[in-house]
């Protein structure tokens, strides 16, 4: 395949410019009083492009020009090429006001993602070209993450020590086993019942993660990466788990699965926080998406992060 850098382009972006003002305007006349050109600049641009290409655009008829064939499918392959030419502009002046390319963004899995999705959904139209990159992460990965910088915002379920965060929701984690668990037969169960059952975790995404957090005591564990795995498994009858009690709240409703009734610690709590690691470096399209999350939860805009990049004082 040839390398297109290797060969000079026949037409510029100006003369596909032209002949879609041509059309989408009806005629040269109008498309000349739009682009504010004279008509006959426009007749010659669209000439000599029909020439370059060796492919007849346009046809006149009587006093009216119409597209080709191979012209309709010309025009829809330009637009795509002006619109691409007008966003690759558009980036450079983003980035000319600091404008991120690409926002990274941690957050924790128990953090309910349909609040996440509708911060995205209002983050998008304002995001001028940002490539966003949404990772989960678990328990010591999410602090790692704060502590090493490796996320513009992260939204995090344990402030790692010496940080600050935005309170964004608590979180309810909750026991829960199949009703084809013997577990589910007991109408009490005593932790250290509990640690002689096989509990299904989810594997935290640090390279060294921290076992003191968390519920860990049973000996036997079988590890996956994500609820969605540990939702299947446990309502299977395999093992128990600890779940946001939002991410399982059909099952429960469903009887798929039942919250494991213990003596102690029926439920744990944990408090979400919006985090940037970094407040120097942070980009305004970052400190936008950080608006909208707080949005999300009701929360002032200012309680954080202004909308011109500075972290307020």
């Amino acid at each position: 395949m040839q390398d297109p850098t290797s060969k000079r382009l026949k037409a510029t972006l100006e003369q596909w410019r032209i002949l879609q003002a041509v059309v989408d305007h009806g005629g040269y006349s109008k498309a000349a009083e739009a682009l504010n050109k004279s008509q006959s600049s426009l007749n010659h641009a669209v000439t000599k492009l029909q020439h370059q290409m060796g492919v007849a655009l346009l046809e006149v008829k009587g006093r009216k020009a119409y597209l080709t064939n191979a012209g309709e499918v010309m025009l829809r392959r330009s637009r795509l090429l002006t619109q691409s030419a007008f966003e690759l502009e558009q980036l450079a002046d983003n980035l000319c006001q600091g404008w991120e390319p690409e926002i990274t963004l941690y957050a924790e899995i128990i953090y309910p993602r349909e609040r996440l999705y509708r911060a995205l959904q209002a983050f998008l139209p304002q995001s001028r070209g940002s490539r966003i990159k949404l990772l989960d992460s678990v328990i010591t990965g999410t602090s790692d993450a704060i502590i090493k910088k490796q996320a513009d915002i992260v939204i995090t379920g344990q402030l790692p020590k010496g940080y600050l965060g935005q309170p964004l929701i608590n979180v309810h984690l909750v026991p829960c086993i199949s009703p084809l668990h013997p577990l589910s037969q007991q109408s009490t169960v005593d932790v250290k019942e509990l640690m002689q059952e096989l509990q299904v975790v989810i594997k935290d995404t640090a390279i060294t993660p921290n076992e003191s957090l968390g519920w860990l005591k049973s000996e036997q564990r079988l590890t996956v990466s994500n609820f969605h795995e540990a939702v299947s498994l446990v309502s299977q009858g395999i093992g128990f788990a600890w779940f946001p009690k939002h991410f399982v709240a059909s099952q429960l409703k469903q009887k798929q699965l039942q919250m494991l009734p213990l003596k102690q610690g029926k439920s744990r709590t944990s408090m979400t926080h919006l985090v940037v690691p970094d407040e120097t470096r942070i980009g305004p399209g970052a400190s936008t998406f950080v608006n909208c999350l707080l949005a999300e939860h009701n929360l002032e805009s200012d309680a954080f992060y202004d909308s011109n990049k500075e972290p307020i004082a």
